[in-house]
């Protein structure tokens, strides 16, 4: 290359400095003035090493020799010597911040080097270097730091016309070039010498390019601080890479610049690779459970409240209804909702769906009927098993109740279900979906088979465990539970929905049932620590569902160490099939907010992506890709979207699925995950695509646009986080009207907490939504009968502490007749001012009581009822 830097900037002198090694009991020639110290070591311990590295980093005014020379007969001459003429150090840099991609670590600062084949030059290296540090951080101008300044390669066409410019800001990374050895007289008299360019990285990444006695060389050394020691070598080995595409394909596009070389890809692809292979044997998940049923027939399958089924009734009942299933017409293929309160009953009633040879297609009751409505016409079902009385009536969809099912005759007569093929869909899993209405994920037997088969041995899954059953079986977090418990032999604690939102009575049933393996989500996990624990006697926690701030766990652990209950946090997704990661917590992993969520399950893989799908090595961040066993069939209906994130996997031929999350892999090939690409986020477990929530405020026709934001005012508390929604009106609008709308359409997971009227959307230069600009809400303004926390009905001796402890927690004033979900109440509140009345001394508000009477008036008159 051609282009060259500017001419030199005066810079102050630095040192250059070199061990040298002489043979053994060979005192170094030609030198004078050598200090000799004797230490009483050998020289491979690591007192001499210490000693080494002290010597070397010490400075020096004026040339400086050292000899140290050690007990088994070898030593080591330090030469130090300022440096001068053009091989000057640049000058000392504005502080970098650490780079996302460093994984920096507390490990000591090293330093390697490598033989290169060709030179280049200056302008070659920094291009090069530039390139490099873009494609590890994409979204950052590389400023680089030399002898002469900092500069730059800014984007171009091909490499052939980057050119090098002056730069200002931090420089992350230092070039330093030339022929230091030669041009110093440090290594006359054909002493082989090791250079070291400086007492200290000037840069958190400084890169030297040098000869010395053993060729042409580049060496790197780093901060530990910034970068690790794995990231800098790797680094190394990409600029290498990179470099010679520089001199020998400068016709190459800058985005066709390949990082990795063959080998290097073929090393990340194993980084993401299991460390442990899948033993399965594809089948039904009926014939799984056919094969437990035959071996533990009077085993306790189930249990709900004082009910309980054993295998045996289990089977039976499912057989039964799936027998009636058939007579309405149902057949292998065909989809069946189910619409029915977490119990034995809806255990039974997905079985027996199953059975039938048909999928499941699991829905909430508390959904609103709009979505109910949707989920029946999108799924084309024939029958919805449901005692809700007010689900939608859809064209074509009968609607049963479990009842109607139940047919003793129909199990008598011994009707033949044989069982699906491992690849027919099990269940159809609904999820919030950037179209604005939610799609539906097509998973089929042999993937939920897998997911057993990944976790069964690792865990020590077995007929003696007690699981709970605590979450919502359109929540695909069900799927592990039931199943998970079930073709294991062991038995299945059914957690009512109220119990599940009142963590002391929670608490209660885990230790009561003696629940062995519970399966949460972060905050959930988070509410059933607010109360004691001690009792509580699980071995196995799996936490999963949304991302998890690992500081939360360590009042786990003072009462629950390691050795007694292993805590497992999952990174999961519903198009692959619940799990895809595993990563064992330690209070040393909590203590450090480790963001880890560890390797794939095994038959499961990982990939990080670029924007063009290319790999990308560790430590750098991208979109995660997941391939393996657990994916899912695709969308239901949806071929188009289907095909876009549902891609054929290079390395392996199969599927893999296009996470839109973002993450990282770490040397050791565990992965961080990092959040969302797009505009997707989890809420208290709950996937949420702010794009179904903007698509339904934009379906109202006083609304011209909207935005859609997630906020939490404190950032490590969960209960915190809330969606406001910003819309532009149409003349003459009623805001009033916009939420109230949305609640009809949205589950109450997905409602704003506020909207608020403004007169247009701010936008960045790009004309995108700049975020930041959007006003302040706080926490929902009190309607206009609010009166001052500490002012409403003073005399009253339930009112006045109640609604004092409902404004602190909810950050607004509170009045007598104040809707408390309207005011941004949700569950996770509600445990805290149960929490705060019996602190008190006053009763304890349930959770259920709180729907029934959600204002302070109305409260207050359900206590004294109870208490009277």
């Amino acid at each position: 290359m051609s282009a060259s830097p500017p001419d030199p900037l005066p810079a102050p002198a630095h040192c250059h400095a070199m061990r040298v090694r002489p043979a053994p009991s060979q005192e170094p020639t030609g030198r004078q003035g050598v200090w000799i110290d004797d230490l009483p070591l050998p020289s491979t311990g690591p007192l001499a090493e210490r000693r080494r590295a002290t010597e070397l980093a010490r400075p020096a005014r004026t040339p400086r020799r050292v000899q140290l020379r050690y007990a088994d007969g070898l030593s080591d001459l330090i030469v130090v010597a300022p440096r001068r003429g053009p091989h000057r150090a640049a000058a000392p840099p504005a502080p970098a911040p650490a780079p996302a991609w460093g994984l920096a670590d507390d490990g000591p600062e090293t330093a390697f080097s490598v033989l290169l084949e060709h030179e280049g030059d200056e302008a070659s290296w920094l291009t090069a270097l530039a390139v490099t540090l873009r494609r590890y951080d994409p979204d950052t101008q590389p400023v680089i730091g030399t002898d002469q300044g900092e500069f730059t390669v800014e984007p171009a066409a091909t490499l052939g016309e980057s050119k090098p410019s002056l730069a200002s800001g931090p420089a992350l990374a230092g070039l330093l070039f030339g022929n230091p050895v030669d041009g110093s007289g440090l290594g006359e008299g054909g002493v082989e010498g090791e250079y070291v360019p400086c007492l200290a990285p000037p840069f958190p990444l400084t890169v030297s390019v040098f000869r010395d006695s053993g060729g042409l060389r580049l060496r790197c050394d780093h901060r530990s601080s910034h970068v690790s020691a794995d990231i800098a070598a790797q680094f190394v080995r990409h600029l290498v890479h990179v470099h010679q595409q520089v001199l020998h394909a400068p016709q190459t596009r800058m985005d066709d610049v390949e990082l990795l070389d063959e080998a290097e890809r073929t090393r990340t692809v194993a980084l993401g690779r299991p460390p442990r292979a899948l033993a399965t044997t594809p089948m039904s998940v009926t014939e799984a459970f056919a094969r437990v049923v035959a071996a533990t027939p009077d085993r306790i399958a189930v249990t709900d409240g004082e009910a309980g089924l054993t295998y045996r009734e289990l089977d039976e009942r499912a057989t039964q209804s799936a027998s009636r299933l058939r007579a309405l017409g149902v057949t292998g293929g065909d989809r069946v909702g189910v619409c029915l309160e977490r119990s034995a009953e809806l255990v039974v009633t997905l079985l027996a769906v199953l059975k039938a040879g048909a999928t499941y297609v699991p829905v909430d009751p508390a959904y609103p009927a709009d979505r109910l409505a949707h989920t029946a016409r999108d799924a084309e079902l024939g029958v919805v098993v449901t005692r809700l009385p007010g689900f939608p009536s859809v064209a074509g969809c009968v609607q049963v109740t479990p009842d109607e099912l139940f047919d003793e005759a129909a199990a008598a007569s011994g009707t033949s279900l044989p069982h699906p093929s491992p690849d027919e869909p099990a269940y159809v899993i609904y999820t919030s979906g950037s179209t604005g209405r939610p799609k539906g994920v097509v998973v089929p037997h042999r993937n939920v088979i897998a997911l057993i088969d990944a976790t069964r041995e690792e865990y020590a899954l077995t007929g003696a465990d007690v699981w709970t059953w605590f979450h919502s079986s359109a929540f695909d977090f069900s799927v592990w539970e039931i199943w998970g418990c079930l073709l294991t032999g062991a038995r299945l604690v059914v957690v009512p929905y109220f119990v599940s939102r009142e963590p002391d009575r929670f608490r209660d049933l885990l230790v009561a049932e003696k629940v062995t393996v519970l399966s949460q989500t972060p905050s959930a996990f988070a509410q059933l620590l607010e109360v004691d624990h001690t009792e509580v006697g699980v071995r196995v926690v799996v936490l999963g569902g949304e991302p998890l701030d690992a500081r939360v766990l360590l009042r786990w652990f003072d009462r629950h160490p390691e050795s007694a209950c292993r805590v497992v946090n999952m990174f999961g997704i519903t198009e692959t099939t619940v799990h895809v990661t595993e990563q064992t917590l330690t209070r040393k992993l909590a203590l450090a907010t480790t963001r880890s969520v560890g390797r794939a399950l095994p038959g499961w893989h990982l990939y990080v992506l670029d924007q063009y799908g290319r790999l990308l090595p560790p430590g750098v961040a991208g979109e995660i890709y997941v391939g393996g066993s657990g994916v899912a069939l695709g969308y239901l209906g949806q071929e188009e979207l289907t095909a876009q994130r549902f891609l054929p996997d290079p390395f392996t031929g199969g599927p893999m699925y296009r996470s839109g999350d973002l993450g990282r892999l770490r040397p050791d090939g565990r992965l961080e995950h990092l959040g969302r690409i797009d505009s997707q986020v989890k809420i208290r477990g709950f996937r949420i695509e702010l794009h179904e929530i903007r698509s339904v405020l934009l379906e109202d026709p006083q609304v011209r646009t909207a935005a859609v934001v997630v906020r939490r005012d404190d950032p490590a508390d969960a209960a915190t986080a809330r969606i406001d929604a910003y819309v532009v009106l149409s003349p003459g609008a009623d805001p009033t009207t916009i939420r109230e709308r949305a609640a009809g359409i949205l589950p109450d997971y997905m409602l704003p907490a506020t909207v608020s009227p403004v007169d247009t959307l701010p936008l960045t230069p790009n004309g995108k939504l700049d975020t930041t600009k959007l006003p302040p809400v706080g926490r929902p303004p009190a309607p206009g009968n609010a009166v001052p926390a500490r002012a409403a009905t003073a005399t009253d001796d339930l009112t006045a502490p109640l609604t004092e402890i409902w404004s602190d927690i909810l950050g607004v004033p509170v009045g007598p007749d104040d809707d408390f979900f309207e005011l941004g109440g949700n569950s996770l509140f509600a445990v805290r001012i149960t929490a705060a009345l019996r602190t008190r001394g006053l009763p304890p508000l349930r959770l259920r009581e709180l729907y029934r009477h959600p204002t302070i008036r109305e409260t207050v008159a359900s206590l004294r009822t109870l208490d009277g």
